[in-house]
């Protein structure tokens, strides 16, 4: 379990729920209050990614530099260590309510991570994705996984936060537009940077999407509509923040830019 969480990585989803948490109260307290959400958070993404790179999903060997969980452990033993994660994370969320939170937004945190992260959202997504791999072919298609493995994390992490922070109804339905849009954003642009990355800036093979015999945004459109779309969700979900009428809305803003960076 450990291996895998200090194996580094971006941090995207907990600086979401600490940043959207003060975005909307402006204090670095809901920061503080919101820190047990963030690392269950990230013991979700990292056991999803443990399952994702097993033999039987997308096999991969490295992850963030390093070789893949199951490369180290064996297969058993990282199918344990996911397992772990993700039950170890619904432990934390309570914890946030010794922090301040109110426990109404509480179980509405752990009734969100349990949809967006079950059957209905990321896992569901993660299923569409590998029957895709057999026959799928439209953009509509390709957009259900993106949205759901990708993207539903994400709205967990800001609604969460915001939740937190105290968030209205009309600020949690802009900041999960925003959410939806940088995560299908960032998906991608992951699918760009899989053709034209560098290695030894994304920690992972490239061209692994073409070994597999995925379909992708740039192999449905092509390139520079894939460009297009990151660069017109981007300003959508800025749009969204912008709207709101948050506290501090920068950090949030300058995370939906550095999502879609050219160069990681």
């Amino acid at each position: 379990m450990m291996y895998s969480l200090e194996a580094g990585g971006k941090r995207i989803r907990p600086a979401l729920v600490m940043t959207a948490a003060e975005a909307i109260r402006g204090s670095s307290e809901a920061r503080a209050a919101a820190r047990p959400v963030a690392c269950a958070v990230e013991y979700v993404h990292t056991y999803s990614l443990i399952h994702d790179d097993l033999p039987a999903m997308d096999d991969d060997d490295y992850r963030r530099g390093k070789l893949t969980n199951h490369k180290v452990f064996g297969e058993a033993m990282a199918i344990l260590a996911g397992d772990a994660l993700l039950t170890h994370a619904f432990s934390l969320i309570p914890q946030s309510v010794r922090q301040g939170v109110p426990l109404e937004a509480a179980l509405a945190i752990v009734e969100d991570l349990s949809l967006l992260a079950g059957a209905s959202g990321m896992v569901g997504g993660q299923v569409a994705d590998m029957q895709g791999e057999q026959g799928m072919t439209t953009v509509k298609e390709l957009e259900y996984i993106h949205l759901h493995k990708t993207s539903d994390l994400v709205i967990f992490s800001v609604k969460s936060g915001a939740r937190i922070g105290g968030a209205t109804p009309f600020q949690l339905e802009q900041l999960t537009l925003y959410a939806r849009n940088i995560g299908l954003a960032f998906q991608i642009q992951d699918d760009i940077l899989d053709l034209i990355g560098d290695e030894s800036k994304l920690g992972k093979k490239t061209n692994s999407d073409v070994n597999q015999q995925k379909v992708t945004y740039p192999y449905l459109i092509g390139m520079q509509e894939s460009k297009a779309l990151v660069d017109r969700l981007t300003e959508e979900a800025k749009s969204a923040v912008s709207n709101a009428g948050l506290s501090n809305p920068s950090l949030l803003l300058q995370i939906a830019d550095y999502l879609v960076q050219r160069d990681h």
